[in-house]
């Protein structure tokens, strides 16, 4: 993604959605997901309403297969055959949506991003603003037809744990944390069992939700300054991370959007870090 991608660009609305539906040459994604102790189960949620068309992906089940940690990055294989059968290629112009308020579905705009895909939208405000447009919405089980989907991947905007420690302790980029406060300084537990609490060493916390507002991002320059406060600027690279990688992408493309040059994703995150280390 070169940095003439704009907010317009990424966030866009219901009616830009629907006149799109017209052409016919829009997939509509499905990205939502939930912390677990919520007990929502997005997939069957997507059955009871979605936008006509749409296909879910399965945060928990378009994984690593081999990985003990919540969605982590599959390899481009299992990447393509998984969007390949919901009916997607690497030349198809995406639009993400979800259920919550700018959440879940950067992750899913980032793992699309990763594997090569050019033409990635999010719709602003989910699917709520799709509903209070009183657009029409479908339910039940959907059968894509099969594509093949050819990845060009982007590996190097994954980090993974062993290059992780050796960035935190040669302080070689900005590490910032997308989790609340609360959970950065320790002072609530961690929400995922035997995960202590604490933070990645030299790492600072700019809250994913600092950044939101009205299922979309804040005005740039506002931002700016959010990330400026904490120290993060454009003279080193930034890595970004959160509980388990999926709001660490709402960082990711907030900084993409700022201009910030070598912007990367710690997968594992803290529920790895706060494992292993």
């Amino acid at each position: 993604m070169g940095n003439e991608m704009t907010p317009e660009e990424i966030f866009v609305s219901p009616q830009w959605v629907k006149d799109r539906q017209k052409s016919g040459d829009l997939k509509i994604v499905d990205g939502s997901w939930y912390m677990p102790a919520t007990k929502r189960i997005c997939g069957e949620e997507f059955e009871q309403v979605h936008i006509p068309g749409a296909v879910f992906f399965d945060q928990d089940k378009i994984v690593d297969p081999s990985s003990s940690f919540p969605h982590t990055v599959p390899s481009p294989e299992v990447f393509a055959d998984a969007v390949g059968k919901l009916g997607i290629s690497v030349d198809d112009e995406i639009v993400i949506y979800e259920t919550g308020d700018l959440f879940a579905a950067p992750r899913v705009w980032w793992l699309f991003h990763i594997m090569g895909v050019q033409k990635l939208h999010i719709l602003r405000g989910g699917i709520a603003a799709w509903q209070a447009e009183r657009f029409e919405t479908e339910s039940g089980k959907v059968a894509p037809e099969p594509v093949a989907f050819k990845p060009v991947y982007a590996g190097e905007k994954v980090v993974f744990i062993e290059e992780m420690v050796l960035i935190a302790k040669h302080a070689k980029a900005h590490i910032t944390d997308a989790r609340s406060a609360e959970r950065f300084t320790g002072a609530v537990p961690e929400p995922r069992a035997n995960v202590r609490s604490g933070s990645i060493p030299g790492s600072v916390n700019v809250p994913y939700g600092s950044l939101v507002e009205d299922g979309a991002f804040k005005a740039l320059d506002t931002m700016k300054v959010i990330f400026e406060a904490q120290g993060v600027k454009k003279d080193k690279p930034v890595v970004t991370t959160c509980g388990s990688g999926v709001t660490a992408a709402v960082l990711f493309l907030a900084l993409n959007l700022l201009g910030y040059e070598n912007v990367r994703l710690y997968d594992g995150s803290w529920t790895e870090w706060g494992t292993v280390t």
